[in-house]
């Protein structure tokens, strides 16, 4: 009882000395994200679609945000063959088998264990001594070389008083949950893309229709020339110029249908396969109706964008991460415990209880001197915390003025669409009236020229602007985070 009484107090007094060297682990500071958004975005004040009320285009479907069905299958494809994408789901599984195996230290390991060997000790040593005259029973001495047979179970369970192990499941499960963010964040670029690149094929398909046709008026007017030339009514100057004309045209022809080819190929990259004719019906292009926007209230984009949702999953991991490296100052504690048979001849093993072993301990251990590396690793997730927090305040920044900018380019992109418009009509007037007037001699093959030139730059503006406006539509769409679900 006296023994046990000493050995009571000695315990207890180390345990005292280990919390007291615990206690001296240094403090968590608090660093809270700055998420005060506006209350509202700052519309141009010409664009009335964009009503400052909760209204918002982000919670529509991709399905029933985009109308034309090539565009829509597309999306599908690219959704289920896209390697980035494949990549990310990937990224998914790790993270989920992750918290198993954090969740798992949480539990007793337990591992069963089997071993055999021999053991031939020295006669003349205490050992080879006693065992020389041990007898088993009556004349059957101890067998020599020694033979030792064991089977049995041993578990280790780690007492998590301080929540480590805890804190480091939770941190896994907001890495889970920022890798399937992640993913939907993908997803949303995926389908923005893939609809700019669709609407930019139809772009291209319209100005090489409009390229064609131009090349066509450009011949009809070198064959007028030539006419005129053999009237004496021009000269071989005029016939030259106009042959260049038609050979400038046809260059920007080559052109156009090098960059459908680059075009279709991003496509079918997105798509995961090898190239093949894309789909499509170029027509309805410019009479494409650009969709009604409702961006809502800025306070929005926390709970629709993907990318912030996940840098605010991230965060949370990271002030997790503290917790566990904090932890790593105070006393660790550990249980272990084994139970088994052991003999020196297997036919042994099952005579019970001579045979069986058992063992139980608790083990209590804390850093006392040299804690600079544990002082190094807390000091880092402490920096990665404060990484991750300007990580979430740039990325809800950079979503704001995401918004703000499609809003301003949308509003300035209709009225350059509609000015362009009137001087398409205006051009096309204007190529009529000089073809008339240089078949009358009124006016200058130079007039006719530049005439045919500023019809066809403007025409081919008016269908770039035209894309502008429905690539600024999809971006304001992504930026709110729309296309994930």
């Amino acid at each position: 009882m006296n023994n046990f009484s000493k050995i009571y107090k000695i315990t207890l007094s180390a345990l005292l000395l280990l919390l007291v060297i615990g206690c001296k682990a240094p403090a968590i500071v608090e660093n809270n994200a700055k998420t005060q958004l506006p209350e509202v975005y700052q519309p141009s004040a010409s664009y009335t679609a964009l009503a400052a009320d909760t209204t918002n285009i982000a919670v529509k479907p991709w399905q029933e945000f985009y109308k034309d069905q090539y565009l829509k299958s597309l999306i599908d494809a690219a959704l289920h063959n896209n390697q980035e994408l494949n990549i990310q789901l990937q990224e998914i599984e790790i993270a989920k088998n992750d918290i198993r195996v954090k969740k798992g230290a949480l539990l007793p390991s337990v591992s069963l264990q089997a071993g055999a060997s021999v053991d031939k000790v020295g006669r003349y040593t205490s050992q080879g001594a006693g065992d020389a005259t041990t007898e088993i029973e009556p004349r059957k001495e101890m067998p020599d070389p020694l033979g030792n047979f064991a089977i049995g179970a041993v578990a280790n369970w780690e007492v998590d008083v301080w929540k480590k192990l805890r804190n480091s499941s939770k941190a896994a499960v907001d890495r889970y949950l920022a890798t399937v963010e992640g993913k939907n964040f993908v997803v949303t670029n995926l389908v923005a893309e893939i609809a700019n690149s669709y609407y930019e094929l139809l772009a291209l398909d319209n100005q090489l229709d409009i390229i064609r046709q131009t090349i066509k008026i450009q011949k009809n007017a070198l064959e007028v020339v030539k006419i005129q030339k053999e009237a004496a009514r021009s000269n071989e100057l005029a016939v030259q110029k106009f042959q260049a004309e038609v050979l400038s045209t046809q260059n920007k022809e080559y052109e156009i249908l090098q960059q459908i080819k680059e075009n279709e190929n991003k496509i079918n990259f997105l798509l995961g396969r090898y190239p093949q004719e894309i789909p499509r019906d170029k027509s309805v292009f410019m009479n494409e109706k650009i969709a009604d926007v409702y961006t809502g209230i800025p306070s929005q984009l926390l709970a629709n964008r993907p990318d912030i949702k996940q840098a605010e999953l991230e965060l949370d991991a990271s002030k997790l991460d503290v917790k566990i490296a904090r932890a790593e100052f105070f006393p660790k504690f550990e249980i272990s415990a084994g139970v088994g048979l052991q003999a020196f001849k297997p036919t042994y093993l099952v005579k019970i209880p001579e045979s069986l072993l058992y063992n139980l301990a608790a083990d209590m251990a804390a850093p006392l001197i040299n804690r600079n590396a544990i002082k190094a690793e807390f000091a880092n997730a402490n920096a990665r915390q404060i990484q991750s927090l300007y990580e979430y305040e740039k990325t809800v920044l950079g979503a704001y003025l995401e918004v703000n900018t499609q809003i301003s380019n949308i509003d300035n992109l209709q009225k350059n669409f509609s000015m362009q418009n009137q001087q398409v009509q205006a051009l096309n007037k204007a190529i009529d009236a000089a073809n008339d007037l240089f078949k009358a001699a009124r006016a200058d093959y130079f007039e006719v020229l530049m005439t045919q030139r500023d019809v066809l730059e403007a025409k081919l503006d008016l269908i770039e602007t035209k894309q502008k406006q429905l690539a600024s539509v999809i971006q304001i769409y992504r930026s709110l985070g729309g296309g994930w679900k």
